[in-house]
């Protein structure tokens, strides 16, 4: 049965011409992008008597009905090459679809999604990272779905695709005609058969590579028309309002937890944590509009320590032993990073490079939050906790001091743009080698293009050529830091790639000047000794600083320091929280460095459901009974002995008076017990932990979970590596931050 034109059908014997195969998906990423719709009408047509038998239809009514559009929703690939497709927020979906209506012609629209962390851009329907290096992934604006055999997940089709089964779908509810097939080049078919049953076949040649037999080959598909009609959670939309900036600095190694994830996977998990608390436990703050949210930046270092430009990897990988490979690219990868902080070469590129990220991250995000008001705080995993504390410890507060830092920054990176060739040399005392490098037509410029052997050719000798070859390292990083800055201040969003300024501006503050001199510790007035370097400056006063799983104390210690001065606190930053597993075998304590006389047990952090874990309850009970039992026990015998010893006396005191002593006994002993009980608890909380914290208490404790009670060793590795994905972690870092906006938390929901 043929239609003529204006039914938008067209006889069975038309053929599409072909279209691009460049599905990623198993469907075949694209018909071609030119493809006109019109021709859509033409492969309709009447599904064959045994493809109807086929199935078993549905009793539906099939007459004529009015069309309706669908809703796209947008979704993005979670990695480059990858078929995870999760869904925008309804908020950023409905964003992209607005900018996308008003989108013009040859023009380019960029989205800020994600709370600002990631831009798309329409036409090139990617979604690029702001704040830190990632590969660009894909964008999709989806209205049709499928789910295969073995995926319970429902995937979405090409835009190509959907947009042509959307004109199929409409052709068919518009003439109340179904049980249709519609037929792509690609060999690919879907059958109509009504509007809630919908499926595709797949020919043999595009099968799944492991479908071994020609039945499974040809499985349908089930097809669903928009978001609505099949299962997905849709993550709620980010408040605007960001009320706190946190950075999170982290340890050893490029991975920060068991699943081997990166630290940008890591905050990603904990920043969602802390989103699911705040909606939990701050319900009726939320709806009056007194909290918005906090943000997490990651802050790598290790990239940096280990890249190109310090050539540390290929150093050590030239006197790594060839004999249990992966165990020693294990080591050097990870292990190494420990003795890299120690060393005063590495440590100033560490430190270096800790500063700088954060600082521009803090300049990033104001830039692109204008209305931000809100503090800063920091977090540091093990090892990075230790580069905070070193770093808070050596900030300065007055502002000729930081105007002094920023002077002796400059002198130490570089020179003045404008200096001569005689200039330079003459400030390093190479004066008498201005007349060879003048025979030779070179200024500063041309110097900069030298080699070693070029220099050693014209007749500089080793000790010079060395110092002329640091002053020109030091000259080029200087300039690029210096461009890739101004880059970075004024971001456009006509360059091509919007994350090249930001990966670029990430590696070029690296060490400019190092030495291989011992390591000469400088103990302060409070005895807080750090390698001897020269320390850079914040940009920010942090509000507070949380140390996870912090080998801090075993530092310091190591360092000879015995004691933290009591009155002793970091110049810009007032809050420290010293937050470790009882089982990490990285983690160490701090209070007892500052009150060694006191025997004070670490503060325990409250299950995030408002209450002790039942395991500990229960242990705590036991231990409770049994101690009571022994006291009865021994009470009795001393009793009994008591009772034989004694001498017999001439009557017993009559009822009333062995009431009332028994009574006044157990009156004044459960007064004595209550008193002391309560004198103990008055005792930690006024127990005064230094300056250190604001005069607060400064290690708090996690309360394991009932499995990790079993065997302490066995989880030791994960005690770790948990903080990341630690609620009640979480929990307290996000109750002494709106502490300060006098915001109650609520009981969580059991």
């Amino acid at each position: 049965m043929s239609k003529d034109s204006t039914g938008g059908g067209a006889s069975g014997q038309e053929r599409v011409p072909p279209l691009k195969d460049s599905d990623s998906s198993t469907v075949q990423e694209g018909l071609s992008t030119g493809a006109d719709k019109k021709q859509t009408a033409a492969i309709l047509d009447e599904t064959s008597p045994s493809s109807a038998e086929s199935f078993e239809m549905l009793d539906v009514d099939l007459g004529r009905s009015t069309y309706e559009p669908v809703q796209p929703h947008w979704f993005y690939c979670r990695r480059a090459n990858d078929k995870d497709w999760l869904p925008f927020s309804l908020e950023d979906s409905i964003k992209l679809e607005d900018a996308l209506q008003n989108l013009k012609k040859g023009e380019e629209s960029v989205v800020a999604v994600e709370g600002g962390r990631y831009d798309v851009r329409l036409t090139e329907r990617l979604r690029y990272a702001v704040y830190w290096d990632q590969a660009p992934s894909e964008v999709r604006r989806c209205t049709w779905f499928f789910k295969g055999n073995d995926d319970p997940r429902y995937m979405p089709y090409p835009e190509s695709f959907s947009d042509n089964l959307e004109d199929a779908y409409m052709i068919a509810v518009t003439l109340g005609e179904w049980k249709r097939k519609l037929e792509f080049p690609t060999g690919e078919t879907v059958i109509l058969h009504n509007p809630k049953h919908i499926m595709q076949y797949q020919p043999i040649m595009l099968a799944d590579d492991w479908v071994s037999s020609p039945s499974e080959q040809t499985r349908p598909r089930t097809v669903k028309r928009g978001i609505e009609n099949i299962a997905v959670d849709i993550p709620e939309g980010e408040p605007q309002t960001v009320d706190h900036l946190v950075f999170m600095v982290h340890g050893i190694g490029p991975a920060c937890d068991l699943r081997f994830r990166s630290i940008i996977q890591c905050v990603n998990d904990f920043r969602s944590t802390a989103l699911s608390l705040l909606s939990s436990h701050c319900r009726l703050a939320r709806e009056e509009g007194r909290v918005g949210r906090v943000e997490f930046l990651p802050v790598d270092w290790h990239s940096a320590l280990h890249g190109d430009a310090t050539g540390v990897d290929e150093s050590i990988q030239r006197i790594t032993l060839p004999s249990i490979s992966r165990l020693r690219h294990f080591t050097n990868d990870t292990l190494l990073d420990l003795f890299f902080y120690n060393s005063p070469t590495y440590c100033q590129t560490i430190l270096d490079t800790v500063v700088t990220e954060v600082n521009r991250l803090h300049s990033l995000f104001c830039f692109r939050h204008p209305a931000f008001k809100g503090q800063v705080s920091l977090v540091g995993h093990s090892l990075g906790s230790l580069i905070l504390f070193d770093l808070l410890t050596n900030q300065k507060t007055n502002s000729d001091d930081l105007e002094q830092e920023r002077k002796n920054a400059c002198s130490d990176l570089g020179f003045p743009d404008k200096e001569n060739l005689e200039d330079a040399l003459g400030r390093l005392g190479l004066e008498k080698y201005i007349p060879i490098l003048k025979n030779q037509e070179m200024d500063l410029d041309s110097l900069s293009l030298c080699t070693e052997t070029e220099l050693e050719r014209i007749g500089i000798p080793l000790g010079p050529r060395k110092k002329i070859l640091d002053l020109v390292s030091r000259r080029k990083i200087l300039k690029d830091h210096k461009a890739r800055m101004a880059a970075m201040m004024m971001p456009s969003l006509d360059s091509a790639d919007p994350n090249k300024a930001n990966a670029a501006h990430r590696q070029s503050y690296l060490r400019t000047h190092s030495t291989t001199s011992a390591v000469d510790y400088k103990y302060f007035d409070v005895g807080i000794g750090q390698v001897s370097i020269h320390y850079p400056q914040l940009s920010f006063h942090p509000h507070s600083f949380f140390a996870f799983g912090s080998p801090i104390g075993m530092f310091l210690t190591v360092r000879g320091l015995k004691r933290i001065d009591p009155d002793y606190n970091f110049p810009t930053c007032k809050a420290f929280f010293n937050i470790y597993h009882p089982f990490d075998p990285v983690a160490y304590r701090i209070e007892p460095m500052i009150v060694p006389d006191a025997e004070v047990e670490p503060m325990l952090i409250p299950h995030h459901k408002g209450r002790k874990r039942m395991h500990l309850e229960l242990r705590e009970s036991l231990t409770r009974m049994g101690a009571d039992l022994k006291n009865n026990v021994i009470g009795s015998l001393r009793t009994a002995w008591q009772s034989f010893s004694r001498l017999p006396v001439a009557a017993l005191p009559s009822v009333e008076e062995a009431v009332c002593a028994g009574v006044e006994t157990k009156t004044s002993e459960t007064l004595e017990t209550e008193g002391s009980e309560e004198g103990s608890v008055k005792e930690d909380k006024d127990l005064k932990m230094g300056m250190l914290n604001g005069g607060r208490r400064i290690d708090y404790v996690l309360q394991e979970a009932p499995i990790e009670s079993f065997n302490e060793y066995l989880f030791a590795i994960q005690s770790h590596l948990c903080y990341w994905e630690s609620e009640d972690t979480a929990l307290l870092l996000l109750k002494e931050i709106y502490e300060q906006r006098g915001v109650a938390f609520e009981q969580s929901p059991s």
